[in-house]
């Protein structure tokens, strides 16, 4: 937890915040908080900037946040046929410590039906994961989660051109001894579509391919989600 975050209904209006539970926790025991020590703050999907801590009251922490910075802005967009619940919510957190900005959750082919039934596509339950992750990675600017179930009616409808019209760097993750082992970057904020455990089946690869996307290959082996996706952001993770 690099950066204590608030939602901005939080903070009040002299910018006075006082919380407990797992926050609270990591400055009492992790920082060893102590009055007038300055905290690295933020406001969830706004400004950073410092915390001073003038009340610690048993399990609640007081703090007084003065917060004129702009955060690290996302730099990737992913299509993502989800995994597992149980390996999606390992990497909810990763994904928003990466800075992913708009992830959209497809129904590819081999994308397990029960997964659209889970408790984890609730707001309630996936927002706090992001919140983590971005505390990690001390920044402030939260995923927007979009579900689209049918995966060739939204491709090819005509609302993912409409979403992704400006971004022309496109790249679609597939172990093919064919493809590049890199993407050539352009200007544009990439896309990175990445499939199910299975992999995309041919055919929606060359669909993917019809809108623009290139091939990207990690290698011959068939890696799991969760691993692919941290490799392949990476990959292809702007240098300071």
């Amino acid at each position: 937890m690099n950066r204590i975050l608030f939602e901005e209904s939080e903070l009040a209006a002299d910018g006075r915040a006082t919380f407990c539970g797992v926050r609270a926790e990591h400055v009492r025991t992790i920082l060893h908080g102590e009055v007038g020590q300055a905290l690295k703050t933020g406001v969830v999907d706004g400004p950073i900037g410092t915390g001073v801590i003038e009340r610690i009251d048993g399990e609640t922490v007081t703090v007084r946040c003065v917060h004129d910075r702009e955060a690290l802005p996302p730099w990737i967009d992913l299509i993502l046929a989800p995994p597992r619940p149980r390996v999606m919510k390992r990497l909810l957190p990763q994904l928003a410590a990466m800075g992913v900005g708009r992830l959209v959750l497809v129904g590819a082919a081999k994308v397990e039906k029960a997964f659209w039934g889970a408790q984890l596509l609730k707001e309630e339950i996936y927002h706090p994961l992001l919140v983590d992750g971005l505390m990690q990675a001390g920044t402030t600017a939260l995923p927007t989660i979009q579900l689209e179930r049918g995966f060739g009616r939204w491709l090819e409808g005509g609302r993912f051109e409409e979403q992704f019209a400006g971004q022309s760097d496109r790249i679609v993750a597939h172990p093919d001894p064919q493809a590049t082992n890199h993407a050539p970057r352009t200007t544009s904020r990439p896309v990175l579509a990445i499939g199910p455990e299975g992999g995309w089946t041919d055919d929606e690869v060359v669909r993917l391919e019809a809108h623009g996307f290139r091939r990207m290959s990690l290698g011959p082996r068939i890696l799991r989600t969760d691993t692919a996706t941290i490799a392949l952001l990476a990959r292809l993770m702007p240098s300071p």
